[in-house]
């Protein structure tokens, strides 16, 4: 099996969507199955990935997102996707360079998938053009009835794409790397970092990119009305400066961007995970944070619906809900005990949700379109 990705953004941007195409190059290595990525041209340098070929297309820098290009596939991105000769496209959210590539894959015969990654139209009233919502929709819906198959990556997110005219919408679940994200990764040390010095206080954290659709400014109820309690924030984007303004005089801790050993350990070493966002496909911090063993009070976005028992392991709040998130927080932090018991119930749930599996379901997407049968996922 021969797979074309294409894709909005790649690497060395740091988000949700290029840690799970991540995740999906390094699965097909793992199972020997070649590919190339056709993404926009952000470093000169960004020829290969693990020895995978990665086809860049020019493009202009956004503004208000300097790491992001926008541009769509030129003669020379056909001839080189011919000459890789590919048996399945997959799109990962299709907008510029998906919109091209469709039109490239179907001109070479290759079966075609996309996959949605991004609320285009939720996002578009956090950037001030809240009038094109409509057009969005409309916009997606020919990108994803252009493929010849969809997923979405929740049900919540199903069900709006159905609502606005997607015909075949399949379910791609996210999962979590267990092993990675796990108790067992606590420190001391990064416990200290995360509290600003007070380790003995209950510290909420958040993770993410700092952006107005985050809704971040949210959590400084949270401290404000929860006695005992700090608030650490990991990540790192164009709302910092206001949020280091907006949060001055709290226990906040700002931590930056934190990779690797040192997020994991930084999951691990919190209390109870916090998310406000009022827009998300998915939330993979979410499983990420259930994995790490904590307890979480999140918004009503994405995939929580999925992934949330209310008063197992954590609470659900509706979008903006300050309220909602504070009884939350309190509910879990006025029981010591219940903190814990909610904790390994996300723990015991985030077990059952190994990437392996849900890229394997993906591969068995993949060959069902390539063999004329109907998807079965």
């Amino acid at each position: 099996m021969r797979v074309a990705l294409f894709t909005e953004t790649f690497i060395p941007k740091v988000d949700g969507i290029v840690t799970v195409l991540i995740l999906l190059m390094d699965h097909l290595i793992r199972r020997n199955i070649d590919f190339v990525v056709v993404a926009p041209r952000i470093s000169e340098d960004m020829t290969q990935y693990r020895g995978k070929s990665v086809i860049g297309v020019p493009g202009w820098r956004v503004p208000a997102y300097p790491e992001l290009k926008l541009g769509p596939p030129t003669l020379t991105t056909y001839r080189e996707v011919k000459r890789f000769k590919p048996d399945i496209a997959h799109f990962i959210h299709p907008a510029m360079v998906g919109t091209g590539g469709l039109m490239i894959a179907k001109y070479l015969n290759v079966p075609t998938l996309a996959s949605f990654h991004l609320d285009m139209a939720n996002f578009a009233q956090y950037i001030g053009l809240g009038f094109l919502e409509p057009f969005m929709w409309w916009y997606m819906k020919t990108n994803f009835n252009a493929a010849d198959y969809a997923l979405a990556p929740s049900r919540r997110v199903q069900r709006d794409m159905l609502h606005h005219g997607v015909r075949q919408v399949g379910l791609w679940r996210r999962g979590v790397d267990a092993d990675q994200f796990n108790p067992a990764r606590a420190d001391a040390d990064m416990r200290v970092r995360l509290s600003g010095g007070h380790p003995d206080d209950t510290i909420l954290l958040y993770v993410g990119r700092l952006s107005n659709e985050k809704q971040i400014h949210k959590l400084r109820a949270a401290v404000d009305h929860v006695p005992g309690t700090r608030l650490a924030i990991v990540g790192d984007g164009p709302a910092r400066p206001e949020l280091e303004a907006q949060f001055a005089g709290s226990p906040t801790t700002f931590m930056g961007y934190l990779r690797d050993d040192e997020l994991w350990s930084a999951y691990a070493s919190a209390d109870v995970f916090l998310f406000p966002s009022a827009m998300e496909t998915f939330g993979l911090v979410l499983i990420e944070a259930m994995a790490a063993g904590l307890p979480v009070v999140t918004s009503r976005v994405g995939g929580a619906d999925d992934m949330v028992r209310p008063g197992v392991n954590g609470y659900l709040f509706n979008v903006g809900d300050a309220r909602g998130m504070i009884d939350g927080v309190r509910a879990i932090v006025g029981e010591p005990s219940k903190r814990q018991i909610m904790g390994r119930n996300a723990r015991m749930y985030a077990e059952t949700q190994a990437w392996p599996v849900m890229m394997d379901e993906l591969l068995t997407c993949y060959e069902d379109l390539i063999t004329g049968r109907p998807p079965s996922i």
